[in-house]
């Protein structure tokens, strides 16, 4: 959720008028807020500071020097600072200042100033060519940029008229500006680590992975994670994005704790449930007689929506699957 800030009742009634239309927060000066409606701030510097931890975007009504020197002290990277945009109290100029890309500041600012009759002044180099932006696009699809340096080489090739190759795993068309041909620069979208087909090989990595899991009671988290981590050996840890299993571990305490450290929901499923899935699994009879289903990981990955890509591994007690979801 944004953040907006003003800082006069020309700008609250501007900021008023974007928060609703933004599904937004507006905070202003305490001597005005009940006349819009909205929240009082004590101090800009204290403002800054909160919204920075809990909004996803910030939008300050006023000057841009103004919102320059609030942000200057929690600026730290593009890929984890949240858009900050600047728009005048007139609505005529709407600035992107921080996360264009990443953060989606340069999108806000476009849609603020669709909803002022304003310009925004958007100053990224691929967006002023017109050419592919790697974040934008890896933003767009919930995919994670695997390599920082990389992602800047793209930019700056595809800026310089140099080739740059893609290649996908799921079949992705290719993007315009990239190319299918021969090219040592290039993007390849996966779930897989490893080499890639490029000599430069930037992976761009779909949040898709589950994580269907079985073990003994009383099985620490750190005995999980080490089964999860073998499992997972040559594929991407972040684009795990769910963990699965059978109803009868949904309070196990290393499990929960494992899924609160990666901050990975839990599925849980019945042993009927778990029956119904479709596929081949590895069956136990010694798990059959314990939990109802010859097989915990594989089909609690399968019910959660996944198709396996590495079937059930043993390890210490803790059983582990790994299932992708479909992505096109």
């Amino acid at each position: 959720m944004a953040a907006i800030i003003a800082f006069t009742r020309r700008g609250a009634a501007l900021g008023r008028t974007l928060a609703d239309a933004l599904e937004a927060t507006l905070h202003v000066p305490a001597r005005f807020a009940p006349e819009v409606g909205a929240e009082a701030y004590d101090s800009l510097e204290g403002w800054t500071e909160k919204a920075w931890a809990e909004a996803d975007a910030l939008l300050f009504v006023g000057a841009a020097g103004i919102a320059v020197r609030a942000i200057a002290p929690h600026v730290r990277d593009k890929f984890t600072d949240p858009a900050v945009v600047s728009v005048d109290e007139a609505g005529r100029f709407v600035i992107p200042l921080l996360s264009g890309h990443v953060g989606g500041a340069n999108e806000l600012a476009l849609k603020v100033a669709a909803l002022t009759g304003g310009q925004a002044a958007v100053s990224t180099a691929t967006d002023v060519n017109g050419l592919f932006a790697v974040d934008v696009w890896a933003r767009e699809r919930d995919m994670v940029i695997t390599d920082r340096v990389l992602a800047k080489e793209i930019s700056a090739a595809l800026l310089e008229g140099k080739p740059v190759g893609f290649v996908s795993d799921f079949g992705h068309p290719c993007p315009a500006g990239l190319t299918r041909g021969l090219a040592e620069l290039g993007v390849w979208v996966t779930y897989r680590r490893g080499e890639g087909p490029f000599l430069r090989t930037l992976r761009l990595a779909p949040k898709g992975l589950i994580l269907g899991i079985g073990c003994r009671r009383g099985t620490p988290m750190e005995t999980i994670r080490a089964a999860v981590e073998e499992a997972l050996s040559g594929y991407e840890a972040q684009s795990v994005t769910q963990v699965a299993t059978i109803d009868l571990k949904q309070d196990e305490p290393g499990l929960l704790a494992f899924c609160a450290a990666h901050n990975l929901p839990l599925a849980v499923f019945s042993a009927a449930e778990l029956e119904q899935a479709e596929g081949a699994f590895t069956p136990s009879a010694f798990v059959a007689h314990i939990t109802g289903v010859d097989n915990v990981c594989e089909r609690a990955a399968v019910c959660a929506g996944g198709t396996i890509l590495v079937p059930k591994q043993a390890k210490n007690g803790v059983t582990v699957a790994v299932a992708g979801r479909k992505i096109l």
